[in-house]
């Protein structure tokens, strides 16, 4: 992948595993640097890519697509902050989002059901 603007790879770390944002999928990164720009303001990843370990610990299921680089979860609590970065992120091509109360989770995991959207 070229270079981030607006990200740093260390964002995706699993906790107990320093340097694992390397696990991500460039694609799911250029799809994100591309939500952001067109977001205009700054995104928090809460979650990048988790060790097994790390998954089991936030309760994460056991085929999580965290686990392989293809998904992250974005901290937002704002409606109206829901409401844009969910278009910016749809626009980019994300077609799996799980929404909770104080993140959005996103992904492109080509071995699961693509266009859904649920809930936490």
């Amino acid at each position: 992948m070229k270079t981030m603007n607006y990200f740093n790879i260390a964002e995706f770390d699993s906790p107990d595993l320093p340097g694992s944002g390397q696990n991500m999928k460039p694609k799911v990164l250029e799809m994100l640097e591309e939500a952001r720009k067109r977001f205009g303001q700054p995104i928090h990843i809460n979650s990048g890519f988790r060790s097994i370990k790390h998954n089991k610990k936030v309760g994460g299921k056991k085929s999580s697509s965290h686990l392989t680089g293809w998904a992250v979860d974005i901290h937002c609590n704002s409606s109206r902050d829901r409401f844009e970065l969910m278009k910016c992120l749809m626009k980019v091509g994300f077609n799996r989002i799980g929404v909770g109360n104080t993140f959005i989770h996103v992904d492109i995991d080509p071995e699961k059901p693509i266009d859904v959207i649920w809930t936490y």
